[in-house]
């Protein structure tokens, strides 16, 4: 059976920044089976497209002209089990919190550290996900995709097919537009080896009473409940989470601002660039709780913008270039945002 088509839908229930647009048509697809016609029709072909997920990372200022097509394949399959680790496929369409918690509770860790982060598994090797010192390619095997250019036939990439980077893979790069991603499998760990030493993670533990050999579901609580106290509702303020990456630079770059602003947090890769906090970038700029309107900087965390309930999309996007200009003035650091915008 073919997607039903909408036309002239609306989107604001599917984009966390509750923007009030209409795309000129939308469908749901639900199952493999019906990607063939669907890539085959006219109004595909036509274009232009946009495969959508949970509507977390994604700014729209204004209506979309083309295809709406929100990607809800559902279905978790636990593929393998050594007794030491697992390896477990989650559709694109699951949860990307809930799937992490299934995968607690049934003793297996290694993502507890991504608990809470909105959107859906298969956006996160997209973007590469990452929270508190652990990124989505840490723990993740293979990404199943259907390829557009050939009818939707399976294509499986192992990791190293992925190239990840900071924010990044190639599914922004090179073959961006060219797969959609169906399903992603990781490979888990039975034998918790915690990851805690990054933010605020061991003092909520400790605040936690969870004593010197935490479990991973009490990692999880503490990241979630680290991330409840930082981060904004979007069901309550409309944002889509950290709104810049934090900058890379180089070691020369990092060295001259450490000599300007001691304080300001750095950590060093392995490439010998220096990843800078953009959050403290914004915060000491003077940013942190601005607003024009009902477009705002998060009073308590400067790395989110947010929708206070009328803004529109151009007005969001404004802000997001005058946090730009302000940090390029002051630091001479560019910030690169982390939503898709359209």
């Amino acid at each position: 059976m073919n997607p039903v088509l909408h036309p002239n839908y609306p989107l604001r229930e599917l984009n966390t920044f509750g923007m009030p647009v209409n795309a000129a048509n939308f469908c749901v697809l639900e199952d493999l089976a019906q990607l063939p016609a669907l890539l085959t029709s006219d109004i595909f072909q036509r274009g232009p497209v946009l495969w959508l997920g949970g509507g977390s990372n994604l700014l729209f200022t204004r209506d979309y002209p083309g295809l709406v097509i929100k990607v809800a394949l559902r279905g978790i399959r636990l593929l393998a089990d050594d007794g030491d680790s697992v390896l477990v496929e989650a559709a694109a369409g699951e949860n990307w919190h809930d799937f992490v918690q299934y995968t607690l509770a049934q003793g297996w860790s290694g993502l507890e550290n991504l608990s809470l982060i909105p959107g859906t598994v298969g956006a996160s090797p997209i973007q590469n996900i990452g929270a508190y010192g652990v990124e989505v390619k840490d723990h993740l095997a293979q990404v199943v995709c259907a390829d557009l250019r050939h009818g939707g036939c399976e294509r499986v990439l192992d990791n190293a097919d992925c190239r990840f980077a900071y924010r990044d893979s190639v599914f922004k790069q090179q073959l961006a537009g060219q797969l959609l991603v169906t399903a992603v499998r990781f490979r888990l760990q039975r034998r918790f080896q915690p990851r805690i030493g990054y933010g605020d993670i061991q003092q909520q533990l400790q605040a936690m009473g969870a004593g010197e050999a935490p479990t991973a579901q009490q990692v999880s609580a503490a990241v979630i409940a680290i991330r409840q106290s930082k981060l904004p509702d979007p069901a309550t303020l409309g944002n889509a989470g950290s709104f810049f990456k934090n900058p890379l630079v180089s070691r020369e770059t990092a060295d001259a601002l450490l000599a300007r602003f001691p304080a300001l947090p750095h950590y060093p890769q392995p490439d010998g660039r220096v990843k800078l906090a953009a959050g403290w970038l914004i915060d000491q700029a003077g940013l942190k709780g601005y607003r024009d309107g009902d477009a705002g900087v998060h009073a308590r965390q400067a790395l989110v913008l947010v929708n206070h309930g009328h803004a529109s999309g151009s007005q969001m996007w404004a802000l997001a270039n005058k946090v730009r200009d302000t940090v390029r003035e002051r630091y001479g650091v560019e910030l690169e945002p982390e939503p898709i915008v359209l």
